[in-house]
């Protein structure tokens, strides 16, 4: 990142105090706090985009307030409140597909556990979302990019940034392009092939007016934005019963159910494209009832 992602960060954290004001009627001294506590997260982000974050980048910030200048809790608490507020707005208004400081504990409290869907909550959202005969165009190519998130781990961003040819079907194999232009490579399960393949061959033509090489396209032949993905993936989730969905949510879900079933962290570092296996660690975090039914399946004196 650059300068210019300096300047943008600026220029969202206007755009919120502008909000706040205009929208919220939050006073002059409680707009003054936040100016000055978003400015030294701002500081200490750099030349790093805020659309670039992730929740352990929330978490070393935090981090760095209690070791670094050694600020109370109480402080550091009235901190993270506005760090979470800023970034509550910016994924309101789409600029990010992801709430990266909502599971940041408060000081004090012990981390959470990202929100991860259930396998029968995925389940439900994937099939409420038909891609059938009778399924409308719109409808097939929603399925086939539901499918992706959850098959990939994906960020929306990277699926919706993806062409054609970036998909190899014999293979089972999509590349990725990540944070810095990182490409990775990881595999597709066959449900997001078969629902892919379906969309490319009913949809995409149909859709593609203007020889578009992208992917996943929008009804005039354009590449799909982010806004619409986190739109859909919301409006389908509700009709499924399963509210507070967001595309990343399938990254959260992905590697909580990888990890579940006994995949390697660093495995799931690979396919998330994580640099650092520290921001891959949230997801070991395990609830009590799931460290409860371990112990007691596996515990010589459980019963």
């Amino acid at each position: 990142m650059t300068a210019d992602a300096q300047e943008a960060n600026l220029q969202h954290r206007e755009r919120w105090l502008r909000h706040l004001r205009l929208e919220r009627n939050l006073s002059r001294n409680t707009l003054d706090s936040y100016r000055r506590d978003t400015d030294r997260y701002l500081a200490w982000l750099g030349a790093r985009s805020v659309t670039e974050l992730n929740t352990g980048d929330v978490e070393s910030f935090m981090a760095s307030l209690a070791k670094g200048e050694g600020l109370a809790a109480s402080t550091r608490a009235r901190i993270l409140a506005a760090v979470r507020n800023f970034h509550r707005f910016l994924t309101g208004e789409g600029v990010t597909e992801g709430d990266v400081a909502d599971d940041v504990a408060r000081p004090g409290q012990a981390a959470s556990i990202p929100k991860a869907l259930s396998i029968a909550e995925v389940t439900a959202i994937l099939e409420s979302c038909p891609n059938d005969d009778a399924a409308s165009l719109i409808q097939i190519r929603d399925r086939a990019l539901l499918e992706m998130l959850y098959s990939t781990g994906a960020r929306v961003s990277e699926l919706l940034g993806l062409d054609v040819d970036d998909v190899d079907p014999t293979e089972k194999l999509v590349i990725v392009r990540g944070k810095g232009s990182k490409e990775r490579v990881v595999p597709v399960g066959d449900p997001a092939l078969d629902a892919l393949q379906h969309y490319l061959v009913r949809v995409r033509p149909a859709f593609n007016k203007k020889g578009s090489a992208a992917l996943f396209l929008n009804r005039n032949g354009g590449r799909m934005g982010r806004q619409s993905a986190f739109n859909m993936v919301s409006s389908v989730s509700e009709k499924a019963g399963v509210a507070g969905v967001s595309p990343h949510s399938f990254r959260h879900s992905f590697a909580t159910h990888l990890l579940e079933g006994g995949a390697d962290i660093r495995v799931v570092q690979e396919l998330l494209g994580h640099s650092n296996v520290v921001t891959t660690q949230i997801y070991t975090k395990v609830s009590p009832d799931h460290l409860r039914e371990a112990w007691s399946e596996s515990h010589p004196r459980s019963n």
